[in-house]
């Protein structure tokens, strides 16, 4: 018989094991492998999935907001990473939200910054966040999972993957206004220590950017669906640099930044005057390392401009495909045709969207480290503009 204490360690075991059940994933590469359902674990009972998005992105969008638009949707990233002190955790990128999963322990920590932020979205950035905290436990009595796996584009850093149909559920219910995380008081500021979006509007080399959302129908058959998808992934890899929107030699950079004052308004402490005046020293400063390659106490900047291409989300899942790749006019027509034939036989709903160009917006806790995250989506509307097209179809 166990004693109580040998009880006690191993409910202490058990709780460590839930805490650390993303980091201990294996990481896979290779992005044909996505729809492999063996590659995606639930996430442990009693998790809670964050979720958040922009109220009214497309009319934001319509005005040339791209940028705080997605400032916003990585603000989230930034300030739960910071307030779990850097743990690893499942999220992604939305281009006008993200979601993401943490353990109960980490619920507390999570909450604060989720309000927090989206009290600095309304006052910095004059938009609207919705976010919310939904335990797995109430998605999964709707006969549904959150799962996550994770997939590394290079050595140096991995992306959740989300498969089960949740994270749909969990923003449905978001919108609805359940479980909602109220707003922080006037004046709270999130950690948004990494946050930055100092890089110029990336044009197309191959004729276009192409950004799509690519979903189950409501009476689709996964197999079905997994082939759509993984002949998508294949027409793809096959084309020049697998669609990727970042240059090999990385994204243009120019003085002065044209994301200078959203950096500038993700600092804290001091009156915003200074905080202009520092993010336009600070990107000058950038702009010169780069610009003439100088190397400085153990950052190159060619390696991290490397690690940049390499670590760039430009693809992933989350409860459907979603992707921004730079193609060709032939590629994006061959990419609609077989939708719309998917479309028309009950397997998917889609929405696309192209444009001429990308953008990028930064997480980098320290330049000297190679596991800085990159999150792409298009200049001219992307994900929301695919969203809407996505919400049309749906209705």
């Amino acid at each position: 018989m166990k004693s109580s204490s040998e009880d006690t360690d191993a409910g202490a075991r058990g709780v460590q094991q839930a805490d650390d059940f993303y980091v201990r994933l294996p990481v896979f590469h290779g992005f044909s492998r996505l729809m492999e359902p063996s590659l995606y674990q639930p996430v442990p009972d009693g998790w809670l999935i964050g979720v958040a998005d922009i109220v009214q992105s497309t009319k934001a969008i319509a005005n040339n907001r791209y940028k705080a638009v997605n400032m916003a949707g990585a603000a989230i990233i930034a300030s739960v990473t910071n307030a779990l002190e850097n743990r690893g955790f499942p999220f992604a990128f939305g281009g006008d939200g993200a979601s993401f999963a943490v353990s109960p322990q980490d619920e507390s920590a999570a909450r604060a910054a989720l309000a927090a932020t989206a009290t600095w979205v309304k006052e910095d950035l004059d938009l609207v966040m919705r976010v919310a905290l939904v335990p797995i436990d109430a998605i999964r009595a709707q006969g549904l999972d959150v799962r996550v796996a994770r997939y590394g584009p290079s050595p140096n850093v991995s992306y959740a993957m989300f498969s089960g149909g949740g994270l749909a559920w969990a923003e449905a219910a978001m919108k609805r206004g359940d479980y909602t995380v109220a707003m922080a008081p006037a004046g709270t500021h999130p950690d948004l220590t990494g946050l930055s979006c100092r890089f110029s509007e990336i044009p197309t080399e191959r004729g276009l950017i192409l950004s799509l959302l690519i979903v189950p129908a409501s009476d689709a058959k996964d197999i079905a669906f997994r082939r759509l998808i993984e002949d998508v992934i294949a027409l793809v890899e096959r084309s020049p640099g697998a669609g990727r929107p970042v240059p090999s030699n990385g994204p243009p950079l120019r003085w002065p930044s044209p994301g200078v004052e959203y950096e500038a308004r993700a600092w804290r402490s001091k009156p915003l005057l200074l905080r202009r005046l520092g993010a336009h020293a600070v990107a000058l400063f950038s702009y010169a390392v780069f610009r003439y390659g100088i190397s400085m106490g153990g950052f190159v900047p060619q390696v991290y401009m490397k690690q940049l291409v390499e670590n760039s989300d430009f693809r992933k899942y989350d409860d459907g495909l979603r992707m921004v790749l730079d193609c060709s006019p032939a590629l994006a027509d061959a990419i609609e045709e077989r939708l719309v034939s998917a479309a028309s036989s009950g397997t998917v709903c889609y929405g696309l969207h192209r444009q001429d160009a990308a953008m990028m917006t930064c997480f980098t806790l320290s330049v000297t480290r190679p596991d800085h995250f990159h999150f792409i989506d298009g200049a001219r509307g992307g994900y929301a503009s695919a969203a809407t097209a996505l919400k049309a179809m749906l209705n």
